[in-house]
């Protein structure tokens, strides 16, 4: 152990401890299954670039309506997040459609944070991707906050819902106060550090939580061992609903998480009777930069996490920094694995592998060879 600090192990152990209490755990041999059923090992390549080095593109959100696919995603421009939509007929080719929710100067909590996520989207394994409606509505979860720059605390999660169709470009309605914050009175030890992340709302039709809608988000909290105020700690929990407004959490503990790093961006499909997420990882001791990887579920609750390979890592130019953030569906028999690329300059654009070869995209960030 020489060499090893003290608070990492008394991390891992505190993090064995509770790895150890999952519950209706899924088979080492369905976990196989489904990694063989999802995998992507040919990286088609960016589909999607910022026009320029001031702009980021991130997190992919992919729906269906009609004959066309749509992606709402993310855009940085150094004063936050804004929330976009593209378009595609063959989810290679994409066109940039608009804005869905922008900044403000309204002295809104949200002002200059909106980083949106569509909610209720049908989670059937090669399915038909479209959005679902509550109440009449479309809904969209995002995180926002009102201070300027990259992820500036305090950041929470708010809800915006819309009457019209998502694949038009209009700006949302946003809720008018968030619906998750660092300061509930139900917050825990793992997301208390003002900074609550991507989340992904489904509707539960079994109520296996006993109620309708379930969230998954990621968010910033203590280290498990010692309180140690330390960034790197960042795991994924869930909350619940019966109206899309009013959330509470659900559990104490979060339910996909590692003992260092970042654990995020949980996204949900359901492979025949098992949920999978399909998540990223970031700064783990074992495993170098981000990546994207899976756990596995019999009832939304107890998340058995896959041990082999990672599902996406990085290997090209353009994903050799980071190569992240999931959002993975299947169509006409191919699974499409969207992810974050991020090259070393930090260009940051939206890349996809398959699980057939369908030859190389032409996109390069600017000014890439």
């Amino acid at each position: 152990m020489k060499g090893i600090s003290v608070t990492i192990i008394s991390a891992l152990m505190a993090f064995s401890a509770i790895a150890q209490e999952v519950k209706n755990p899924v088979s080492a041999e369905a976990m196989e299954n489904i990694y063989q059923e999802v995998k992507t090992p040919y990286k088609y390549g960016l589909v999607m670039v910022p026009q320029d080095t001031d702009h980021k593109m991130d997190c992919p959100t992919i729906f269906r309506e009609g004959k066309y696919w749509y992606m709402t995603y993310l855009i940085y421009s150094g004063r936050g997040y804004e929330t976009w939509l593209a378009r595609s007929k063959d989810l290679l080719k994409w066109e940039n459609q608009g804005k869905l929710m922008s900044f403000e100067d309204k002295g809104n909590w949200d002002d200059n944070q909106k980083a949106g996520y569509n909610a209720l989207q049908s989670t059937d394994w090669g399915g038909a991707y479209k959005l679902g409606q509550f109440d009449g509505k479309y809904w969209m979860s995002y995180f926002g906050g009102k201070e300027k720059g990259y992820e500036t605390e305090p950041l929470s999660i708010g809800m915006a819902y819309s009457i019209q169709k998502p694949s038009v470009v209009h700006e949302w309605t946003r809720l008018s106060q968030p619906v998750l914050t660092s300061a509930d009175a139900d917050v825990s030890w793992w997301d208390n550090r003002n900074k609550l992340f991507k989340s992904t709302v489904i509707e539960d039709k079994q109520k296996l939580t006993g109620h309708r809608f379930v969230m998954y988000y990621n968010a910033v909290g203590d280290s498990l061992a010692n309180n140690k105020k330390t960034r790197w700690y960042e795991r994924i929990g869930m909350a619940v609903s019966d109206d899309m407004q009013q959330w509470k959490r659900f559990g104490k503990n979060p339910v996909v998480h590692h003992p260092v790093g970042i654990t995020g961006d949980g996204v949900i499909q359901k492979i025949k009777d098992t949920w999978v997420m399909f998540y990223f990882g970031a700064f783990w001791q074992d495993r170098q930069g981000a990546f994207n990887r899976f756990a596995a579920s019999k009832d939304l609750v107890n998340w058995t996490d896959w041990q082999g390979d990672n599902l996406i890592q990085s290997s090209e130019k353009y994903d050799e920094l980071y190569a992240h953030k999931s959002f993975v569906l299947k169509h006409k028999g191919v699974v499409y694995h969207f992810y974050c690329a991020v090259n070393k300059k930090d260009q940051r654009g939206i890349a996809v592998a398959t699980s057939k070869d369908l030859g190389k995209s032409t996109l390069n960030f600017v000014g890439s060879n």
